[in-house]
């Protein structure tokens, strides 16, 4: 559990399009932005508390998904993951430091009378993913190592293996860079519990202020197939965050097909529904 004493965190809405596709565009109609493009909020998923209720419950595993008892719409939420130093002053957060990414699964349940995001994302433990190959991370400016890098996922039920996200571009995300790192650090100091939103400079200050941070920077839009096809048991999730300067989209596709990836300029996590 190499995340258990830091505080997960994730972007909603910072892919255009997959709001509309997950049912949940409605859920933010009251939640303003100040550009059309912005991310809509963020949301804990994970709190090192004990104050902090059901999200003090460790949900992260490189594995296995763990389905709840009464979700038949869990669907895979491919993002990139930033591991993030974060530097308090007075109880407000003044710096974030991207160290190092990896991929990760947002894996999400459709539940449309939650109240908040958090509600939809920790239901227990072994319900989301992050690779345990992570990639250090030179920096988050333009120009930097993630610049290169792409966003696959891949479903597979038995034999079949087919594409679950968009392959998309780590730069196609709608806030990147310094942009999304400050807009993140003003959300953390002062986004208030309204509407799907919460309160997030409380539940820093329940856990200790954590050192770090494991931000999920938002999920990719679907394609046809993975807006259709929702996880059963037995079924295996598979999220890659690929160097594609290195790999084309074809050579990712055939590792996936055969779950045997290189470990150089890739980051995978593969996990199998209970």
């Amino acid at each position: 559990m190499p995340f258990k004493h830091v505080i997960g965190l994730g972007v909603a809405g910072n892919f255009a399009g997959h709001l509309e596709q997950a049912g949940e565009a409605a859920d933010f109609v009251a939640v303003k932005t100040e550009e059309a493009i912005a991310p809509k909020a963020i949301f804990p998923f994970y709190v090192p508390s004990e104050e902090a209720g059901f999200l003090a419950t460790y949900p992260l595993c490189n594995n296995t998904i763990v389905p709840p008892n009464d979700a038949d719409n869990l669907q895979i939420e491919p993002e990139v993951a930033l591991l993030c130093d974060i530097q308090y002053d007075n109880g407000k957060v003044t710096a974030l430091t991207p160290v190092k990414f990896a991929a990760y699964n947002d894996c999400s349940i459709r539940k449309p009378n939650a109240k908040k995001i958090s509600e939809k994302k920790n239901w227990g433990q072994q319900t989301k993913g992050v690779s345990g190959n992570m990639i250090e991370l030179d920096h988050l400016q333009q120009g930097g190592v993630l610049d290169r890098f792409r966003i696959a996922s891949f479903h597979k039920r038995g034999d079949q293996v087919a594409c679950y996200g968009e392959d998309s571009p780590v730069v196609g995300y709608s806030y990147f860079h310094e942009k999304l790192l400050n807009w993140i650090i003003d959300r953390m100091n002062n986004q208030k519990n309204v509407g799907p939103a919460e309160d997030i400079s409380a539940y820093l200050a329940n856990a200790g202020y954590p050192q770090q941070a494991l931000i999920s920077i938002g999920a990719t839009r679907y394609t046809e197939y993975g807006e259709t096809n929702f996880l059963q048991s037995g079924d295996t999730s598979i999220v890659v965050v690929y160097d594609g300067e290195q790999y084309s989209r074809e050579q990712i596709t055939e590792m996936a097909r055969n779950q045997a990836f290189s470990d150089q300029g890739i980051s995978t996590l593969i996990q199998n529904v209970a």
